[in-house]
């Protein structure tokens, strides 16, 4: 009896030691996910249409601000491909959760871009979409949230033809040559100017730049003293159209077209300077890639490309 009396005051002990008797505290709650960080990586703030996306994606994030955490950032102009890079490889090195782009050019951003996704990081491309060939050959998959740029280009174009006679002849400043969004107005204006029989005499690039486009329309209107109207792939550039013209001693005989609605342009719609331009909703864009992000992180939804509005803008 007393070797019995021993086990069980023995097996007590353990238990008691053990912690098996039930506490009145409650358990301790598991630590909450962390937040994750969205990376928004953009063109040159320098671009009104770019300071006015990152504004709205602040706006967005603070109005979320226990969702998700927003690092946003953006190179000095259009054309700075390396800054872009570096910009992409910080974001790789903090370890963000996800990266929202919008590409300076459509091919050079893929190899560190796939870096990114081999990190196991999601990338989510808005605003210029990234070219279909060359993200094969990287085998990488990335979803695009963005406006259908053709279709918008092509919107705007017809209203400009209404104002012209077929065999006019008009020309395009276009911007980056190797930018998908940029390729696809230059193709946008092409459809509305084929389909009026308006003469496409001339297509120069301005790099999305108002200074280079000042440049390129001052050259255009000198050789074609004809011209009926520039058609600008930007509102930047055909800021840059208008100041030429002016110039020129041509305001109110050659008309302008636009894309994006920056505010700086919108009194030259008014007093009949620019004729028409495409609002694709810069101060939403951001937010359209960012909310799809959101909810790949979460399981809500496949990646998978989102087409986001466009509506033409006219006086």
């Amino acid at each position: 009896m007393k070797s019995r009396a021993l086990s069980l005051s023995l097996f007590c002990a353990a238990v008691l030691a053990g912690g098996c008797n039930k506490s009145t505290e409650p358990a301790p709650a598991p630590p909450a996910a962390a937040k994750p960080k969205i990376a928004l990586v953009m063109k040159s703030l320098a671009n009104e249409f770019f300071s006015t996306m990152a504004a709205g994606a602040t706006r967005h994030q603070e109005a979320h601000a226990g969702d998700y955490d927003l690092l946003a950032n953006g190179i000095k102009n259009e054309t700075d491909l390396a800054e872009q890079v570096n910009l992409v490889e910080q974001m790789i090195a903090r370890q963000v959760n996800a990266i929202v782009i919008a590409p300076a050019d459509s091919m050079a951003l893929v190899t560190v871009l796939k870096r990114a996704h081999e990190a196991g990081i999601l990338v989510v491309n808005i605003d210029n979409k990234l070219d279909a060939g060359v993200l094969r050959q990287a085998n990488l998959q990335v979803p695009f949230v963005g406006p259908d740029n053709r279709a918008g280009a092509r919107k705007v174009g017809e209203i400009l033809a209404r104002k012209l006679q077929a065999g006019d002849h008009v020309a395009i400043i276009e911007g980056i040559p190797t930018a998908f969004n940029g390729q696809q107005r230059r193709l946008g204006f092409e459809d509305a100017m084929k389909a009026a029989e308006i003469q496409i005499v001339g297509v120069q690039s301005g790099d999305w730049e108002m200074e280079k486009a000042n440049n390129v329309a001052a050259a255009l209107l000198s050789e074609h003293p004809d011209l009926k109207a520039l058609l600008c792939a930007n509102d930047n550039m055909a800021l840059g159209a208008v100041a030429a013209i002016a110039a020129a001693g041509k305001s109110g005989k050659v008309l302008v077209a636009g894309f994006d609605n920056i505010s700086a342009l919108r009194p030259l719609l008014q007093n009949g300077a620019v004729t028409v331009t495409a609002d694709q909703h810069g101060d939403q864009l951001a937010v359209f890639g960012i909310e799809a992000a959101l909810k790949i992180l979460r399981g809500e939804a496949p990646p998978a490309d989102q087409t986001t509005p466009v509506d033409v803008i006219v006086k």
